[in-house]
């Protein structure tokens, strides 16, 4: 459904754009239908440089982004980029400035009737925002002409998320989605993420929380530096990590059983054994090696 070809971002950054900064080094990957494909990270590793290509916002310096065989960087005319976020949207990582604060919160769901849904009629499009909201859990008496502010950050992003159910939708690009929200609260969309996938949606799940990647992908992607350093089934990747930034974060998930000193004491005793990588032979390439089926490692890129 999704697949990214060789995609590089550089932006233009210093005194009248003189500088270069890579973003994005030669990423490849897929999503499927049903799939949840997590990119994992630290800050700056690309990995919302990546979610914002594919969403349309930027435009990649090389590469493809494919989308059931478009090439979405080719769209050009308000027509057709209306047609391709019919079927993909986002949901990001500060649900409050996704709203217009003197505005009621469902005003969301009234700009995608003007914009795509014109001629249906008022009922019909009652019946499918209360639909929607049943999807994502929402008690509509408790959301409907409410401000934002008189939500949780919880039910903002639910009611972003019923907002792209109304279209229809086959990927979904979330973006830090739960990163400001208590823990109760996270369960519940995790929970609700793992339903749609059910239901057949293709999900770019965008983290730098590797357990929450752990919990809710069936593919992971760590990037570091802007290209993949480890990619494959969920599994593979965290019950086996090969690239040595792999094992440093992995070694960094905090583990409710045993206490800083342990692990330390542990990792001292039985250090992870290296993996030799070959070097990458300078910064534009970023070649994979396939160690087992469907698992990848990153060469060394120092």
């Amino acid at each position: 459904m999704l697949e990214l070809k060789n995609v590089h971002k550089v932006y233009r950054v210093g005194a009248f754009g003189g500088g270069r900064k890579r973003a994005v080094r030669d990423v490849s990957l897929t999503v499927e239908p049903g799939e949840v494909v997590s990119l994992i990270g630290e800050s700056g590793s690309g990995k919302s440089t990546l979610g914002k290509m594919v969403l349309g916002l930027f435009r990649p310096t090389e590469g493809q982004i494919l989308f059931e065989g478009t090439d979405i960087t080719t769209i050009k005319g308000h027509a057709a980029r209306k047609e391709y976020y019919r079927h993909v949207q986002g949901v990001f990582q500060d649900p409050f400035s996704s709203f217009n604060p003197i505005f009621k919160a469902d005003r969301v769901f009234e700009m995608i009737r003007s914009t795509y849904y014109p001629g249906v009629s008022d009922a019909d499009w009652k019946d499918r925002v209360l639909d929607a909201l049943g999807t994502v859990r929402l008690d509509p008496d408790n959301v409907l002409n409410k401000y934002p502010h008189q939500l949780s950050g919880g039910q903002l992003q639910r009611v972003l998320i019923a907002r792209a159910l109304l279209l229809d939708i086959k990927l979904l690009v979330a973006d830090e989605i739960i990163s400001m929200l208590d823990a109760s609260t996270r369960i519940d969309v995790l929970n609700l993420l793992s339903d749609l996938k059910e239901r057949g949606l293709g999900i770019l799940f965008v983290t730098h929380d590797l357990s929450l990647g752990n919990y809710v992908s069936d593919k992971s992607v760590i990037l570091r530096k802007g290209a993949i350093a480890e990619m494959g089934p969920t599994a593979r990747v965290f019950e086996n990590p090969l690239h040595p930034y792999s094992r440093h974060l992995l070694s960094c998930v905090p583990q409710l059983h045993r206490t800083w000193a342990e692990v330390d004491a542990e990792l001292a005793a039985n250090p992870p054994e290296d993996v030799e990588l070959p070097v990458a032979p300078d910064e534009e390439s970023a070649p994979l090696v396939e160690v087992e089926e469907g698992h990848f490692v990153g060469i060394n890129q120092g």
